[in-house]
């Protein structure tokens, strides 16, 4: 008997930014495409942590700079911020991105679909009362906020990164919970904008997941902003009265407690993937869907791709195998997902980026390498802005081939970009040291630390 024909060739679900490139990329290859959105269309970047955070940080990142503009000889002493204003600007930023808009996907001739996802089978995704059908289906629905397991959370009433996007002004105190990433972002966000900032992390360091000496630049940059960083601390509970929140947690084996305004949990995200896959027969795990190297679920007429499938969570994966997946959906699945050269950002100020091996990486693995690290005093650029909080870390393996590299820096997020693609390509060290740079910028302290690997 003949297959019945579908109502699509393909159904994305979630419009992030795997699954919003993918459709994209597929209806632009000629497929009847159906795109499935249960929050807001464009998804987490374009809505809460990419787009509009951006736009926040450069208002304060600004500010901050600014206020330093005094030993340069610029007055800053009536300098002042107007927080509805910076809101707006976070409001146009992401107009102009398009976030909440289905316009663009429309535009491309996609059928755009408002409500949650649901599989009925391996073919067929329900979505409020309508079914619908397709030879291929790419899951792209993200991740959702980690539980924490705190006692009291539910009867606190909390913020996200999402939610201070929502803010009308800054809290007097705030408790960050999380210091990865995102937590020192929104510490530091706060901090600039005079808000009395604590943050609390269960490791022994700012930022764990990148190597030691970043962690130590960070915390020298959070102490001179006034931030108390508690380490090696993990909140237990919190509880709320008429007037602030009380926040427990243990330190040094010892229970200790804070009154705050304002509690932030930046404690991460895990794959979301509650939408009846094993009606399909899709495998999947606490760790997120599971994929082969293609991207191809456990049955191979789906795909899946972004954050649902586990990994480092970050805009930049979502839209490489966005690529791949996409690739395969349209051509026989031979494309293969290549995460060498993938980027890692964090928009502090400075900025730190990372690519490849971390130092502690190869420690666990027990690699031979060679490092240098080279503060940023080294250049010309340090001197004539008088900026000296930053390095520039170059990992290579025993043949010198580039295998990592940590930036903490004034645009690290443009200066890692070079060091990815050595990697990528396969380069040495004597490669990038025999390239000239531009001897007055920040990018010279990548040509020296290749230099002295060389």
């Amino acid at each position: 008997m003949a297959r019945a024909k579908n109502d699509f060739d393909l159904i994305v679900i979630g419009s992030g930014a795997a699954g919003g490139a993918s459709a994209l990329m597929a209806a632009g290859a000629g497929k009847k495409v159906a795109l499935i959105e249960a929050h807001k269309w464009g998804g987490s970047s374009l809505n809460y942590t990419g787009v509009p955070m951006d736009a926040l940080f450069h208002a304060t990142h600004l500010l901050t700079e600014a206020a330093e503009g005094v030993k340069f000889g610029i007055s800053s002493s009536n300098l002042r911020y107007n927080y509805p204003t910076i809101n707006n600007w976070k409001n146009v930023a992401m107009r102009r991105a398009g976030a909440g808009s289905k316009k663009a996907f429309e535009d491309a001739g996609i059928t755009c679909v408002k409500g949650r996802a649901h599989f009925l089978g391996s073919y067929q995704v329900g979505v409020n009362d309508v079914r619908l059908t397709a030879r291929k289906i790419l899951i792209a629905t993200g991740a959702q906020p980690l539980d924490t397991g705190i006692k009291g959370l539910h009867d606190v009433n909390f913020m996200t990164p999402d939610s201070i996007l929502d803010l009308i002004r800054p809290p007097r105190t705030i408790f960050v919970v999380g210091a990865g990433s995102t937590g020192c972002e929104v510490a530091q966000y706060f901090a600039e904008l005079g808000t009395k900032v604590l943050v609390a992390e269960v490791a022994g360091r700012l930022l764990p997941k990148e190597d030691e000496e970043v962690g130590q630049v960070m915390d020298n940059c959070f102490n001179k902003l006034g931030i108390k960083v508690l380490t090696q601390s993990r909140v237990v509970a919190l509880e709320k009265d008429s007037v602030s929140k009380k926040v427990i947690f243990m330190r040094g084996g010892q229970e200790k407690s804070v009154r705050i305004d304002e509690v932030i949990l930046c404690t991460g995200s895990t794959p979301a993937t509650d939408l009846g896959l094993e009606n399909a027969g899709i495998k999947y795990g606490a760790k997120g869907i599971k994929v082969n190297k293609n991207l191809q679920t456990s049955m191979k007429h789906i795909f899946a791709a972004g954050d649902c499938i586990g990994g480092d969570s970050s805009t930049e994966k979502a839209v490489l195998e966005a690529a791949v997946a996409v690739s395969n959906l349209v051509h026989r699945p031979k494309a293969v997902v290549e995460y060498a050269g993938l980027s890692r950002i964090t928009r502090t100020y400075p900025e730190v980026a990372s690519v490849g091996a971390t130092e502690d990486d190869c420690i666990r693995r027990d690699r031979k390498i060679r490092k240098v690290v080279v503060p940023l005093s080294t250049v010309e650029a340090s001197n004539t802005s008088d900026f000296r909080d930053g390095f520039v870390k170059i990992i290579t393996d025993r043949n010198r081939k580039i295998i990592g590299a940590s930036i903490v820096a004034p645009r690290a997020g443009i200066l890692i970009q070079e060091i990815a693609m050595a990697i990528r390509l396969g380069l040495y060290a004597s490669d990038i040291a025999d390239t000239p740079h531009i001897a007055s910028d920040w990018g010279e302290l990548i040509r020296i630390a290749a230099r002295r690997l060389s």
